[in-house]
């Protein structure tokens, strides 16, 4: 028993260390590999091809699975997060994860196929689950600095400033992630993309309503004219009050999201639990043979995700 525990741990430091190097290596591969995309200059071509030989396996998987919708999915989601990871990088995640999990599972759970099971979907779960929490609190982020972006690039279009040299300015003055956001916009539009691309790529990482009207609004300007800086200040004021307006909703509405998630991860959680402490317990429930099991299954799930959605739409108040 010592000695697989001893095993498990080298082998999840092992695999924490690879992680850690991977992701800090790949940052740089990263952008010469979205700069490349625009940029065909022979000397800069020849760095990138020696710095992707370092990575032939991961870049030629990145290559395949970027290229169907399930990995430009992916992407996508990673770069929502501002995770330094690549396609192929988050699928080694994945998998370790679910190798780690099983193992462990197997092991405390009697060595029983159905414990590894159990382990391995917990693990296939987990990264994504990590993925989605960073989305949401990195979202959430921004859309509270987004009225303060907002005064600022008002205040120096009024002072003279171009609409770059605005979004020069915020994403020098203001703090993460709102200015590594319009740092990678100004970076995108000195190398030759118009502003109106370089702005709809910063809404496919950051899928936010109240930036989608900013955007909107930029491009609506730059088309027909106007007076950007009082555009921008009458929508700064619209999104103050729109965020305060959902803080108080959100409030009001936590006990019920809250209730809605802890009662419906209960059963799972009382089921796993029973499952590692007496499985013969869980498995009498099989005694009416395969029919009788899936309906048992069928309908207690149906109950848990018909009562979860109820209240999710209880909770959920458009502003």
């Amino acid at each position: 028993m010592a000695w697989i525990i001893i095993v498990g741990g080298i082998i999840l430091i092992v695999l924490l260390i690879i992680g850690v190097v991977i992701s800090s290596n790949s940052e740089r591969a990263l952008v010469e590999e979205r700069l490349s995309q625009y940029i065909d200059d022979g000397s800069n071509k020849d760095d990138v091809d020696r710095e992707a030989q370092k990575y032939v396996l991961t870049n030629w998987v990145s290559r395949r699975v970027e290229k169907t919708n399930f990995g430009d999915g992916i992407a996508k989601q990673l770069a929502r997060a501002d995770l330094k990871l690549k396609v192929a990088e988050y699928l080694v995640v994945i998998v370790a994860s679910i190798f780690i999990f099983a193992l462990f599972a197997w092991f405390f759970g009697n060595r029983h196929p159905v414990s590894a099971l159990i382990g391995a979907g917990i693990g296939a779960i987990a990264p994504r689950f990590y993925v989605r929490t960073q989305q949401r609190k990195r979202l959430q982020k921004f859309n509270d600095q987004l009225p303060d972006m907002l005064n600022l690039m008002v205040n120096g279009l009024r002072a003279g400033y171009s609409t770059m040299q605005a979004m020069e300015a915020i994403s020098k003055e203001l703090p993460s992630p709102i200015n590594d956001e319009f740092k990678r916009v100004v970076q995108e539009m000195q190398i030759g993309i118009p502003m109106g691309t370089a702005l709809d790529n910063l809404l496919r990482r950051i899928p936010s309503d109240d930036l989608d009207f900013v955007v909107t609004a930029i491009n609506v300007q730059r088309e027909v004219g106007g007076n950007l800086s009082e555009i921008l200040d009458s929508i700064s004021f619209t999104i103050r009050e729109r965020i305060r307006i959902k803080g108080e909703v959100r409030v009001l509405t936590a006990q019920v999201r809250t209730s809605g998630t802890v009662l419906s991860l209960i059963p799972f959680g009382l089921t796993i639990i029973l499952w590692f402490l007496n499985p013969e317990y869980l498995l009498s429930v099989t005694a009416g043979g395969p029919i009788c099991t899936s309906i048992i299954i069928c309908v207690v799930l149906g109950l848990i995700s018909s009562s979860y959605f109820i209240m999710m739409k209880i909770a959920d108040i458009e502003v």
